[in-house]
C-alpha cells in the first residue's frame, strides 16, 4: 500500500513538472494576444512599408534613457506604452520620453491583468495611469495595451467607453525572455509585414515590471531599424501608422 501511495505521489509530481515546463514553453514560444485580438488592433492593413515600434511597462530609469538613445541614433520615433506606477516614480523619464518626439500611451497603472475587474476598477486603472502621465508630460493618451493582453469582450468595450483605442500588436520580440539580438533581429525580419505592429519592452523582468535586464533590446534597435530599412521598411508611431486609411487591420467584436 506504502508503495502504490508512494508512487501516485511520484506521477502526481512529475505530472505537475511537466504542466509547469509545458507551460513555461507556451509563455515563451506563443504569443498569448493571438488569443485576445478580436475587437482590438494589431495591425494596420497597407501596401505601404510602415511598421510601429512600440515599448511595453516604462518609463525604466536605467533602460528608457538608453532605449531613447538607441532611437535617436537610428533617426526614428516610437510609442511608449507606460504603467501608471512608473510614470509617478520616474516623471522626469516620461517627459524625456515626450521631449524627444515619441508617443506616449496607457498601459494601466499597476499591470494588473485586468480581466474579470469590475468597471470602476478598470476605470481607475485608465484614469489614474492618464492622470499620472499628463502631470508628468502634459500628453493627453488615447491608446490603450492591456497587461499581457488579456481582455474581454465587456472590458474591452469598457475602455474603448473611455475614448480609447485598445493596441496589442502582430510582431513579439519576446525580449522579456533574454533572447539575444540576433535572435530577435532574425525573427522579426523573418515575419514582418507591412503595417506591423512590434513589442518591445522598457522595463521589467520574468516576474516583474521592473528589474530585468532589457540589454538586448537596447543593442536589438539600431541593428534592427537598419535591417529594416535595407527591405525598404520605415519605422514610425501607433498615430503614423492607423492615419495610413481607412483599411484598419482590425479584429471585430
Amino acid at each position: 500500500m506504502k508503495k502504490k501511495s508512494k508512487r501516485i505521489l511520484i506521477f502526481t509530481l512529475l505530472f505537475l513538472l511537466l504542466a509547469v515546463l509545458l507551460s513555461a514553453a507556451a509563455c515563451v514560444f506563443f504569443d498569448e494576444a493571438v488569443l485576445t485580438r478580436k475587437g482590438t488592433i494589431y495591425r494596420v492593413n497597407t501596401p505601404r512599408k510602415l511598421v510601429a515600434l512600440t515599448f511595453d511597462d516604462g518609463p525604466s530609469a536605467l533602460w528608457t534613457p538608453r532605449i531613447l538613445v538607441e532611437l535617436k541614433r537610428a533617426g526614428v520615433k516610437a510609442t511608449f506604452f507606460m504603467l501608471g506606477e512608473h510614470v509617478a516614480k520616474y516623471p522626469q523619464i516620461a517627459r524625456m520620453v515626450s521631449d524627444e518626439g515619441h508617443e506616449i500611451a496607457n498601459h494601466s497603472y499597476t499591470h494588473h491583468v485586468l480581466l474579470y475587474y469590475k468597471d470602476q476598477e478598470i476605470d481607475k486603472e485608465v484614469k489614474d495611469t492618464e492622470i499620472a502621465i499628463n502631470q508628468a508630460t502634459g500628453v493627453a493618451t488615447k491608446y490603450f495595451r492591456p497587461p499581457k493582453a488579456w481582455l474581454t469582450a465587456r472590458e474591452k468595450k469598457r475602455i474603448e467607453g473611455l475614448c480609447y483605442k485598445i493596441i496589442l500588436w502582430s510582431l513579439n520580440s519576446k525580449d522579456w525572455v533574454n533572447f539575444d539580438d540576433k535572435y530577435i533581429i532574425n525573427y522579426i525580419l523573418r515575419n514582418v509585414r507591412p503595417g506591423d505592429i512590434i513589442l518591445f519592452h522598457d522595463s521589467g523582468g520574468v516576474f516583474s515590471t521592473e528589474g530585468g535586464s532589457r540589454k538586448e533590446t537596447v543593442i536589438t534597435i539600431f541593428r534592427l531599424v537598419e535591417r529594416l530599412r535595407e527591405k525598404g521598411y520605415e519605422c514610425v508611431t501607433v498615430s503614423e501608422l492607423l492615419a495610413e486609411g481607412n483599411n484598419i487591420d482590425e479584429a471585430k467584436p
